[in-house]
């Protein structure tokens, strides 16, 4: 009987079965590519930003998933779980981009610390990049440490 081995099933591998998304013939190097490529577009962020230290830390996981996989697409796949290989190189792409959409937008700078209160239950914590051109009215927005009104 005949037994195909991991990287020749690859390389016999027909479709995704995902329309849209073509096989990758040899999708490893490129993988790691990727990631190496994210890595080094994340060092323009300054290192104190969480977006930074985040998304370096999930992609040097990555990394070594697929480094230490001795180029074993199926225990890539398994490891990295997020489908098909094609399918982390997609998103392996789309988070590339977003990091330098998030260079573009200066995302990391002048982040002001917002809480939303409700029913008198603490509710939400969420970032505005840049304070905002209109003032809230008295009472909507409530900032860390300070109260603001229509006229502040």
């Amino acid at each position: 009987m005949f037994r195909l081995t991991r990287p020749l099933r690859q390389v016999l591998k027909r479709t995704t079965g995902i329309h849209g998304l073509a096989v990758h013939p040899d999708p490893l190097p490129a993988l790691i590519k990727t990631y190496e490529s994210t890595l080094s577009t994340l060092s323009s962020i300054p290192q104190t930003s969480v977006y930074r230290q985040s998304v370096e830390a999930l992609v040097r996981n990555k990394l070594n998933i697929v480094k230490n996989a001795s180029g074993d697409v199926t225990a890539v796949e398994q490891r990295l779980n997020e489908g098909q290989i094609e399918e982390a190189l997609d998103i392996a792409a789309d988070e590339l981009s977003l990091v330098a959409k998030m260079i573009e937008w200066k995302a990391y700078e002048n982040l002001y610390l917002i809480s939303c209160l409700d029913d008198e239950k603490f509710m939400t914590l969420f970032y505005s990049w840049e304070p905002l051109e209109e003032k809230p009215e008295a009472g909507q927005w409530e900032y860390v440490g300070e109260t603001t009104t229509a006229s502040s």
